[in-house]
């Protein structure tokens, strides 16, 4: 039958590195499959949560990670018309007594690179490059993998961490992409060439109808990361010809004086449609399971998709780990737990959206309102997302 590998994880991002490191920890073989040539990390910043950095904390990781994240003093919330301030989450000595670990800012590919040299100092996980899975077939005693460069592996298990066109998640939906109609342009600036008159200190969201605009410091300060969000009127199920740069600059034309300035490094950077899918029922079978975004792919509204993902290699590692050889126990206990959790932040996130991109004059005047008269060391909404639940040390 060829050889069967104790462990096979597809895709080699965020999700998929955590989830080899913390099962390479307990012992077991890892097999690594990435797409790509190389192992690395496409896009720009990224927000850890104090949910992310608990995981990571319990990774082993996170002391590695804070050596390359910037700590923002405040999250402050930007009117992107009129250029005034609304609202602002503090993150000093209170939200950390109230977390358990602060809130950082850093570059995608530093933290996907913290986690890479993790994996690579283990003798137990092997890494294949240029491995795109093109089908997948679970037997009684072992899972078989197809892909495109005509490779056939063998996994006793295998997990999926293959992102939002997952070809492992076939095995257990066919659920398709969700367009929000929403379009991320994702771009990095030398802080040496920004000219407006912003403290880098802070992370800043700037909201309006139908767009908004993230902006704050990486690596060490010297580059500020990016994200413009506008609503595509030229949308089309047929088309791919919508969310233009055009569009983007339409869509921005009334907003405040530093947006605009901001906007003119757009054409930089990285072009991303947005695309959610529905929770799940199922992720699991006896020896296959998902993770990440191959799971529960959101918007990201809340910050929440890679924070999800560690979230889930922490949580897998500790079915294993528990159930020994059972696996096909470990992973339905993984996903009773994890799937509850997942989607109450998938619709958390699209709830988010609309908020922030609220078109209506009164929905607006209303959560201005709000915002307006809620004092930053209040975490009341923050509390379901950031202290869900404690790990053990991988």
């Amino acid at each position: 039958m060829g050889e069967v590998k104790e462990v096979i994880i597809v895709g080699g991002g965020i999700g998929g590195l955590a989830a080899a490191l913390g099962i390479a920890k307990l012992g077991k073989k890892v097999t690594l499959l990435e797409q790509a040539p190389q192992f690395g990390e496409v896009g720009a910043g990224l927000q850890v949560a104090p949910n992310g950095l608990r995981a990571l904390d319990a990774l082993g990781v996170l002391d590695e990670v804070y050596k390359q994240a910037v700590f923002p003093r405040r999250h402050v919330f930007m009117d992107a018309l009129s250029g005034n301030e609304l609202s602002a989450v503090q993150f000093g000595d209170k939200f950390r007594e109230s977390f358990g670990y602060p809130y950082i800012v850093i570059h995608r590919s530093d933290l996907h690179s913290v986690l890479l040299k993790a994996c690579q100092s283990l003798d137990n996980v092997s890494f294949l490059t240029n491995h795109r899975l093109e089908s997948i077939k679970e037997f009684d005693d072992y899972v078989e993998l197809h892909c495109e460069n005509g490779a056939v592996l063998k996994g006793e298990t295998v997990i999926g961490a293959d992102g939002i066109r997952s070809k492992t998640r076939t095995l257990v939906s066919q659920a398709d992409p969700v367009t929000s109609k929403y379009v991320a342009y994702r771009f990095t600036v030398p802080s040496s060439d920004m000219t407006i008159d912003i403290n880098w200190d802070e992370k800043f969201t700037w909201i309006g109808p139908g767009i908004h605009l993230v902006q704050y410091p990486v690596r060490h300060k010297n580059v500020i990361n990016q994200v413009a969000v506008f609503k595509s009127y030229k949308y089309s199920e047929n088309s791919d010809d919508w969310g233009t740069e055009e569009e983007l600059h339409q869509m921005f034309a009334n907003s405040c004086s530093t947006i605009k300035e901001s906007l003119k490094f757009a054409d930089r950077g990285l072009i991303t449609k947005l695309y959610d899918i529905e929770p799940l029922e199922k992720w699991s079978t006896n020896r296959v399971t998902l993770l990440g975004d191959s799971a529960h792919a959101m918007l990201q509204y809340l910050a929440q998709g890679a924070c999800q993902a560690l979230e889930d290699a922490v949580c897998l590692t500790e079915k294993l780990r528990e159930h020994g050889s059972n696996i096909a126990k470990a992973l339905d206990e993984y996903q009773q737990e994890r799937i509850p959790r997942t989607a109450q932040v998938q619709r958390g996130a699209r709830t988010w959206g609309e908020i922030k991109h609220a078109e209506d004059s009164v929905t607006r005047l209303l959560r201005n309102t709000i915002m307006l008269n809620r004092s930053a060391d209040d975490y009341e909404y923050l509390e379901w997302l950031y202290k869900e639940r404690k790990f053990s040390t991988v």
